[in-house]
């Protein structure tokens, strides 16, 4: 079988051109910020974290040396990888992305969501591109397109196969060619289109272990990130899982008269309609207090997760509980958590000012039966002979234990919901992580539990766009591999 060249065909990679006059002042440095991030906490010795920012791009493949001529600045791949639309296009005039999603029965010209590297809302860079696309290309994807009998691993791989369509068509497109890479979802297919045809035969990339890249600076940055790995059968992976989905779900083509490659994942809509989805809502929170305290799962971390980290870029403005989302809020109408006499929090400081109340008085810890006055400890009305110090000590701790005591059961009945239903609407999963973390800072692992979801999971869908919407933070900010890091309620949330 003979080796397909595409027109740009060339052996040295489009990506590796030195632009002699793009230097450190060109690159976005929230972008390089965040990439390092994301290298240091996946290689925590790497020695290259140390090195100053320009022999750190130059080894990523970002920064390029003309040998002949002395002559540095940034390459082609750094350029787009790292700058801005404005300075990218100044070099590449085709350069565009777009990413645009509609869910209705029939297209219309009005996408329910859509952004371009031209909105001048963001950087418009590669970077951030893949980040922001995949955090609304994977959202919600369990209720939109599993069915009621897929697994936790059936939507993980899935999921991956999302990720690595979208890395397939930011490293091998042609950023010379017209068009640019424009990823769709609908509600009955997901497309990965991108300019430049495929540097071997379709047949060749569908059957693996042949990596022929046309950007090998831009796949190595990627790789450097832990989101793909060199083997040459991403794409191969990729058909086998969705051609489980049916025999025409997954489809290649490779357009010659426009020079561009085009992937489709055809998907079917979720059997649970918006009205099945609404009861099931219904009937969980109804059922809220009658969860029993089953084991919850234990879930290993990974290191080499899709967005494995907390600086996702997803900067939509939907409220957890707006008007819009009103019916499912967990803290709307009948269903709030925050509304009857079983409420977590509805006093002042209080756990429950109700009858059923773990915390009846403002800012209280519940009385034991032996209780301490004046510093010295009452049993059967005979006074314990203690020192001061130590009854104001003891008393402290019983207060702590107390307080410990009502926040794990306060902890464990907010995340009810979520062990009883695999899928939630994100608003709800997104206003469950809230609560949970404004009660204290929980680390992933402790979330993975009481949620009974994957960390990855968790990490990828919810937690990345909570920290970077402001709504929850990192208790160590400056310190991302922190072996306690945890999430916790943001400021402007506390009360």
């Amino acid at each position: 079988m003979s080796i397909h060249h595409s027109s740009d065909y060339s052996s040295v990679p489009q990506d590796s051109l030195v632009l002699e006059h793009y230097g450190i002042n060109e690159l976005n440095f929230e972008s390089v910020k965040k990439y390092r991030e994301k290298f240091s906490a996946i290689h925590p010795s790497h020695p290259w974290n140390g090195l100053e920012m320009k022999e750190f791009l130059y080894k990523i493949g970002a920064w390029g040396k003309v040998r002949n001529t002395n002559e540095e600045g940034l390459t082609l791949a750094g350029l787009i990888m790292f700058s801005e639309e404005r300075i990218i296009t100044e070099v590449l005039p085709q350069y565009f992305l777009e990413y645009r999603e509609s869910l209705k029965e029939t297209l219309t010209e009005d996408w329910s969501k859509r952004f371009t590297s031209q909105d001048g809302t963001w950087s418009g860079n590669l970077f951030d591109f893949y980040f922001k696309a995949s955090a609304d290309l994977t959202a919600d994807f369990g209720n939109l397109y599993l069915n009621s009998g897929s697994t936790q691993v059936d939507e993980t791989a899935a999921l991956a196969c999302l990720h690595e369509s979208l890395i397939n068509a930011i490293v091998h497109a042609n950023y010379h060619g017209e068009g640019g890479i424009v990823i769709e979802k609908e509600k009955h297919l997901l497309r990965f289109s991108n300019p430049g045809l495929f540097r071997i035969s379709v047949e060749q990339a569908l059957e693996g272990n042949i990596s022929n890249l046309r950007n090998p600076n831009l796949f190595k940055m990627f790789i450097l990130i832990g989101l793909c790995k060199r083997t040459g059968s991403g794409l191969k992976g990729v058909k086998t899982m969705w051609e489980s989905y049916g025999d025409d779900a997954f489809d290649v083509i490779q357009d010659s008269e426009s020079a561009r490659t085009m992937i489709t994942l055809h998907v079917k809509p979720s059997v649970l309609g918006e009205e099945d989805m609404g009861d099931m809502i219904e009937q969980d929170v109804l059922s809220f207090h009658e969860e029993d305290r089953s084991a919850a799962a234990k879930f290993d971390d990974t290191d080499n997760s899709y967005n494995s980290e907390m600086n996702s870029y997803n900067n939509q403005k939907d409220s957890i509980s707006n008007e819009k989302s009103e019916n499912n809020s967990i803290n709307s109408n009948d269903y709030s958590f925050n509304k009857e006499s079983n409420s977590c929090s509805k006093g002042v400081n209080s756990m429950n000012k109700e009858a059923d109340s773990y915390n009846k008085e403002a800012d209280s810890t519940v009385p034991s039966p032996n209780s301490y006055n004046n510093g010295r400890l009452m049993t059967n009305n005979k006074e314990a002979d203690l020192t001061m110090e130590y009854a104001e000590e003891a008393s402290k701790e019983e207060a702590r234990e107390s307080s410990t005591t009502e926040t794990e059961d306060a902890l464990w009945e907010i995340s009810a919901l979520a062990r009883k239903k695999k899928r939630l609407p994100p608003d709800v999963m997104e206003e469950i992580v809230m609560g949970l973390c404004a009660l204290r800072p929980l680390m992933l692992r402790e979330l993975a539990s009481l949620l009974e979801r994957t960390p990855d999971g968790l990490r990828n869908n919810y937690l990345a766009k909570l920290v970077d919407q402001g709504k929850i933070r990192l208790k160590y900010p400056d310190q991302i591999n922190h072996p306690r890091q945890a999430y916790m309620i943001a400021n402007d949330q506390e009360k």
